[in-house]
């Protein structure tokens, strides 16, 4: 080793040795991992020139007493001069270790702490610090101890780096609430071609000075509480103040002996931004007239300042409908009104149908109890001429075809269902008064004797006895039908139905709806397909 290198450490050492504190603690914590020392106190801290004792280090184990330490008891131990160096300590360093300089000795109980893997510090080994708020904030990552080995240092806040300006260690600033957290300096130390960590960390809490501020209420001075009577309102008062300042509600003598006028004994407090707030309410569980155009006030006041706010309650009014509600009802109304209206055109266009409709779903059956024989009697011209023979076969095949066979109605036909050789009035007024409707077949010629006694003896039970409703089926334009009684005339419209050759084929055509609709209710069948049907309405 060159003379210049031997004088350089020599000096390194000289420092490091001055630069380093005794020890005078019994008790030390330290971190694993990270290199540590203990320095002998009983003697000065540089080298004197006369000096001849020899500095002895010892451990103490429980089973073997003291064992002296020299630079075969780990690697990781050195001696130094006056000081006794880890590098780094590990849990298994715990113990009680004891230092000898002739008559004069030394001892400590070190504890090694677990390092935490998920935290970059050790929540033993915080240095806990209370800073007002706007004070300065001072945290400078120095180690005098290993000050010319340290080859970088960095600064966190709860683990996250912090970059720090220049050449500044640390940061120096006015604190502010949000500055409180874990702050961790961690020096880097190069030793024997080595890196290790030297960590130390400050738990900084940010609390509110001891300055006084000004009370105040919070929000409007005057406020206006529209109530109804009877009803339950609650005043809310919110105040900023310090502790010992007075917070309350100023209500009428009258009103502290009424107990629907409550007032909380208890404020409630929180602080925010370091400031004291509190909030305090004013209840009344009925109000009553006597309530109404009063002030009520609440105050905070200290020696130094007062704030008031005051409430006071008024009666509802009835509030106008806002132009948008308005008019929205407007346009709800007129939608209604026409949408109703077009349910009524359709049911009126449609009612047939929905008759019809209704007496399939319901299935319902008036033929039940009446006591009759025949759902309708089939009167119409008995002469089969050659210019009345479609009226004919219209009255004897057409009708019961449809009626009968696809709808299952009963009709009295007289050709087929009377016996020949009885008395003929007789047989036709007992007939029609067992049928529940007379089906007149009408034309130019209909009225001959035989028919004449059929429409008459239809007449009496329609008018008179009211046992039979009349349906006219006009088969053939009349134009006029001034030869027909006076009292046929009578019928409703709606009775009088006209056939239109092949327009009303068709079953399921307007016509035979009509008919239907005017036919007594009756569970029937359902209808056949119109396949089914056509050959019976087109028989010759």
């Amino acid at each position: 080793m060159h003379r210049g290198e031997l004088f350089l450490l020599l000096c390194v050492f000289a420092v490091r040795s001055a630069s380093r504190n005794c020890i005078r603690r019994q008790k030390i914590h330290t971190l694993e991992g990270e290199p540590f020392y203990l320095k002998h106190c009983g003697i000065a801290s540089s080298v004197h020139k006369n000096e001849t004792a020899a500095i002895r280090w010892f451990r103490v184990h429980a089973s073997h007493g003291y064992v002296e330490l020299n630079t075969q008891s780990s690697p990781r131990i050195t001696l130094q001069s006056h000081y006794l160096e880890f590098w780094p300590v590990e849990l298994e360093d715990n113990g009680t270790y004891f230092s000898q300089v002739g008559n004069d000795h030394q001892n400590w109980t070190l504890t090694v702490i677990k390092r935490n893997e998920h935290s970059c510090f050790s929540e033993k080994l915080v240095i806990n610090r209370n800073v007002e708020v706007k004070k300065s904030l001072s945290i400078k990552c120095e180690n005098s101890s290993y000050g010319e080995l340290i080859n970088h240092t960095s600064l966190y806040k709860n683990c996250k780096e912090i970059v720090l300006q220049g050449l500044l260690r640390g940061i120096q600033k006015d604190a502010e609430f949000e500055d409180g957290g874990y702050y961790t300096c961690v020096h880097s130390v190069h030793h024997n071609g080595k890196q290790y960590n030297l960590t130390k960390t400050y738990n900084i809490t940010v609390i509110e000075g001891n300055s006084k501020i000004t009370p105040a209420i919070l929000g409007r001075k005057f406020d206006t509480v529209e109530v109804d009577l009877g009803e339950e309102v609650e005043l809310n008062c919110t105040a900023l103040l310090n502790k010992n300042d007075l917070f309350y509600w100023s209500i009428r003598k009258e009103d502290r002996s009424n107990p629907n006028v409550h007032e909380d004994t208890n404020m409630t407090t929180w602080t925010s931004e370091g400031k004291l707030h509190a909030f305090k309410k004013l209840t009344f569980r009925n109000v009553a007239e006597t309530n109404l155009n009063v002030l009520y006030n609440c105050t905070v006041t200290n020696e130094e300042a007062t704030d008031t706010k005051s409430f006071m309650l008024v009666r509802k009014e009835m509030a106008d409908i806002p132009g948008h509600v308005f008019m929205r009802g407007i346009i709800m109304a007129v939608f209604i009104s026409v949408a109703a209206v077009c349910v009524v055109i359709l049911c009126v266009i449609y009612k047939v149908d929905l008759v019809l409709f209704y007496r399939r779903l319901a299935e319902r059956d008036e033929t039940l109890t009446d006591g009759k024989t025949y759902d309708a009697f089939v009167s119409y011209l008995k002469e089969c001429r050659p210019e009345n023979g479609e009226e004919h076969t219209f009255a004897v095949e057409t009708l019961p075809g449809v009626l009968e066979k696809q709808f299952g109605y009963k009709l009295c036909i007289f050709e087929r269902d009377v016996v020949p050789g009885g008395a003929v009035v007789d047989e036709i007024q007992s007939l029609i008064e067992k049928s529940r409707r007379l089906i007149i077949v009408l034309s130019k010629s209909y009225l001959t004797n035989e028919t004449r006694l059929e429409l008459e003896s239809g007449l009496h039970e329609a008018l008179v006895e009211r046992k039979i409703k009349i349906i006219l089926i006009e088969f053939t334009p009349a134009g006029s039908f001034t030869f027909l009684p006076p009292s046929l005339k009578l019928l409703k419209p709606c009775r009088v139905l006209k056939w239109q050759a092949d327009k009303s084929l068709p079953y399921n055509s307007r016509f035979w709806k009509n008919l239907l609709y005017l036919m007594p209710a009756k569970a029937i069948k359902p209808w056949r397909d119109e396949s089914e049907a056509l050959p019976v309405l087109s028989t010759p």
